[in-house]
């Protein structure tokens, strides 16, 4: 794939080729997925990817700012100097929410702790897309969203999984009656707050793709749409969107980009995506800035990926083991080497860039991400929990630190 020539390092920039050509009745594009090389961390793209246009909005202003919404938690970090915050996908329960209970005990926990010890606490929890599955139903929030996080003390962001913009139903489920993205927009992105829970409002996220700014730290949520692309083809109303906002980002902070379907996996199930992989570096050679890092979900398992950039080492991290897969069978297995091992840390994929430098594909988990706004540095710390016994008054799974990375910003 030709690269950009304006730096000295690798970005591909090459626009997928549009499919607006009529499908005839035989298709010169292959049939069915083709198969990545071992080591690949990109599929190839999808001939003739769906796409939902998302609602429109006559809002201007995309931006929400901590402080607006959580004006305490946004004092302290600034009286601080940090910023903590939790993050994990793909976590609606349709076949149980045990591990979603159990995630959200484990990320309370480390608040509770942190209060107790009277020293700063995670702000917030930043969800990274399928929150409810598998068409984002509103009439199934309470028992997917809001009672599984009913004992998480902290405010939830999100931005939307492909899982939450679907209209089309799986065989034998009931048809979905609601627009695309509608449950999402009226629990993230809701022009007031009420409450369908009693132990949780809902959030006035501006829109489905969006910033938050905080002290230390911007966050551009990105909208991967169902099939893994930000626009429809001949289309680049969010991407011009996303360049602005990495464009005008504040320098002197941490800039962390958000995006449901990962640019790189090594999963055996999904891949990498390359529209995302091409999103991305087109706005990086559009404005000559990169993202400290870039994290993303639906791949159900956990993938730490070390992207060289020039003088920077950017984490592409993918955690999707947030609770729908509530079995070990659900989670995404990664693939192994010839002799069928574990890849080993530090494994060099195809791409020059990149390189796997952890992963884990047997537990659900979480990230805890922390930024230092005096050391200028961003720490990616992901926790493991088991999968809950069965045994009634069984012990309580608690969380494994299994990762951790900081990177200057």
């Amino acid at each position: 794939m030709p690269v950009s020539q304006r730096h000295n390092y690798p970005l591909r920039t090459t626009p997928i080729p549009p499919h607006s050509a009529p499908v005839t009745a035989r298709p010169h594009k292959p049939i069915g997925k083709v198969s990545r090389p071992p080591g690949d961390p990109s599929s190839a793209p999808k001939p003739y990817p769906r796409f939902i246009p998302p609602p429109p909005t006559n809002l201007n202003n995309l931006t929400l700012p901590l402080e607006v919404i959580l004006p305490d938690e946004a004092k302290a970090a600034v009286d601080a100097g940090v910023l903590i915050f939790h993050s994990v996908g793909d976590t609606g329960g349709i076949h149980g929410d045990d591990v979603e209970k159990t995630i959200s005990d484990a990320m309370d926990k480390q608040i509770s702790d942190a209060n107790s010890a009277k020293t700063l606490a995670p702000a917030f929890y930043y969800n990274l897309g399928d929150v409810v599955y598998f068409n984002g139903q509103s009439n199934l929030y309470n028992t997917q969203f809001y009672e599984p996080y009913q004992g998480y003390h902290a405010s939830i962001f999100a931005i939307a999984g492909n899982h939450d913009g679907d209209t089309s139903t799986r065989p034998g489920d009931p048809v979905d009656t609601e627009p695309s993205l509608f449950g999402f927009m009226r629990n993230f992105c809701d022009s007031a707050s009420h409450h369908d829970s009693p132990y949780r409002s809902t959030m006035t996220q501006p829109y489905v793709y969006w910033t938050l700014t905080t002290p230390f730290v911007s966050i551009v949520g990105l909208y991967s749409n169902v099939d893994g692309t930000l626009d429809a083809r001949g289309t680049n109303e969010q991407q011009k969107w996303f360049e602005d906002q990495v464009r005008n980002a504040p320098k002197d902070k941490a800039l962390i980009v958000t995006v449901h379907h990962p640019p790189y996996s090594l999963d055996t199930t999904h891949g990498g995506y390359p529209d995302i992989e091409i999103a991305v570096d087109r706005v990086i050679q559009a404005t000559g800035r990169t993202p400290t890092a870039v994290l993303s979900g639906h791949v159900h398992s956990y993938q730490r990926f070390q992207r060289t950039l020039g003088n920077k080492k950017v984490p592409y991290i993918v955690a999707g083991a947030g609770g729908y897969a509530n079995t070990f069978k659900l989670l995404h297995r990664i693939e192994t080497d010839k002799s069928n091992k574990p890849l080993p840390d530090g494994f060099q994929t195809t791409h020059p860039d990149l390189k796997l430098m952890s992963h884990n594909d047997q537990k659900p988990g979480f990230l805890r991400v922390t930024v230092n706004g005096k050391k200028k540095t961003v720490t990616l710390d992901y926790f493991t929990v088991p999968f809950p016994s069965m045994t009634p008054g069984g012990p309580t799974p608690t969380a494994t630190q299994a990762d951790s990375v900081t990177v200057p910003w």
